[in-house]
């Protein structure tokens, strides 16, 4: 059973903390419900941007002295962006998580946007950028979501556009946040040895100060998905592909058998389905594996490979071989049973990471305001049939729903 504890504070911030005993190391961040997809066309990667300049300067702090308060004692300060969050989190010995719990509430909510800073960070981003586009396999699946999402923001690069950032200026990192920040829609996330009672004393002593900020702000919902084929010729040696659509919401019921299904056709086991039929038996890629996202309003299925552009039509039809096969026959009680055990187990280790406990901790509270326990999920998972499968494969599986983006060398 997952115990955690919830404290909120008249500002509305909440904090979520568990305790583990057996750690020395105490795990914190703030998880925000602001990403990439809130941004105006104009916006694109300011998100991200933000995540590099909050550990540029805040008032009382300038970068080298943000940088050295952690490392210097052993411990790590980091930040990511996804489409719907943005997170800055630390690591630190259990003694040292005050001083942790302070410098994360800097610089999050006393970031000075220095201009300096910000033409010093904007080449690293182009560089970032740069780096990311020679990786053909980071880059197609980026892509995709643009095939997939096209016209809608769930569509944009993270990292934005090298136009886009190359022109941001402290103002729009200050207008951003003023239009995205609600006190009510962050959490501050906490797993370490430390009692419950500890932690609400250190939120009352460094963010009782913050005021109030609360924004009725409307995610425009994706809809009108056309599937589409799109081949890119590129400087590569290699021919990458991804395959696939939308799929359930985060609120979804089928979110969890969805979840089983797309584990079984290419989750992270050796036994995938995908890995079996197409690297196993025919030796044709190296990778292969299949993503489910989750968003508020939508998610993404994406199937990834790279082969030779020779075997790319072949290496396709493998793929789609396996959905078909997904659709039309029921998995047996034995398969069903393996696929639920698999996954169980699977969902078991994942929580033994307290760094990964307490990013999933904050993220829950902010997209369902509660944590479901390991019990609570295995029983939904439990309860799963072989024709609960069949269904949902027939209905987001089906080909003529699917988009597949494809990278050639030229």
């Amino acid at each position: 059973m997952l115990d955690y504890q919830i404290y909120t504070l008249p500002n509305g911030i909440r904090v979520v903390h568990k305790q583990v005993l057996h750690t020395k190391i105490a795990h914190s961040g703030f998880v925000m419900d602001i990403g990439s997809r809130d941004e105006l066309p104009h916006e694109q990667g300011l998100a991200h941007f933000w995540e590099h300049m909050a550990f540029k300067g805040t008032q009382k702090r300038k970068s080298f002295y943000i940088l050295n308060r952690l490392e210097a004692v052993g411990g790590e300060l980091n930040a990511y962006t996804t489409k719907e969050k943005i997170c800055f989190y630390s690591s630190v010995l259990d003694k040292h998580f005050e001083k942790s719990f302070e410098l994360l509430t800097d610089i999050t909510f006393h970031s000075v946007f220095p201009e300096r800073e910000i033409e010093k960070e904007r080449g690293v981003i182009l560089e970032e950028m740069s780096m990311y586009l020679d990786t053909p396999e980071e880059a197609i699946v980026d892509e995709f979501d643009a095939v997939v999402f096209d016209g809608h923001a769930l569509g944009n690069n993270i990292l934005g556009t090298k136009e886009s950032v190359s022109g941001f200026q402290k103002q729009d990192f200050l207008n951003f946040i003023g239009r995205n920040l609600s006190t009510d829609a962050l959490v501050f996330c906490s797993v370490s040895n430390l009692p419950f009672e500890k932690v609400v004393k250190l939120a009352d002593k460094y963010l009782s100060d913050i005021p109030s900020i609360k924004k009725q702000r409307e995610r425009v919902p994706f809809t009108g998905y056309l599937p589409k084929i799109v081949t890119l010729e590129k400087p590569i040696s290699q021919a990458h592909c991804v395959i696939g659509c939308p799929a359930y919401p985060l609120s979804d019921d089928r979110r969890i058998p969805f979840f089983m299904l797309n584990n079984l056709l290419g989750g992270p086991g050796m036994n995938s389905r995908l890995n079996l039929a197409v690297r196993e038996k025919h030796g044709l890629v190296y990778t292969i594996d299949s993503n489910y996202a989750t968003y508020i309003d939508t998610g993404l299925l994406s199937i990834y490979f790279g082969t030779e552009k020779k075997q790319l039509k072949r290496t396709t039809a493998l793929v789609l071989k396996e959905l078909k096969k997904l659709r039309e026959k029921p998995l047996g009680s034995l398969q069903l049973h393996t696929a639920k055990e698999q996954l169980m187990g699977q969902l078991a280790m994942a929580e033994e990471s307290n760094m990964g406990l307490m990013m999933m901790l904050g993220k829950s509270i902010l997209d369902q305001d509660r944590v479901e326990s390991l019990n609570e999920i295995f029983d939904k998972i439990k309860s799963i049939t072989a024709s609960d499968l069949t269904d949902i494969a027939n209905d987001v599986l089906r080909e003529e729903n699917l988009s597949i983006l494809n990278y050639v060398p030229n």
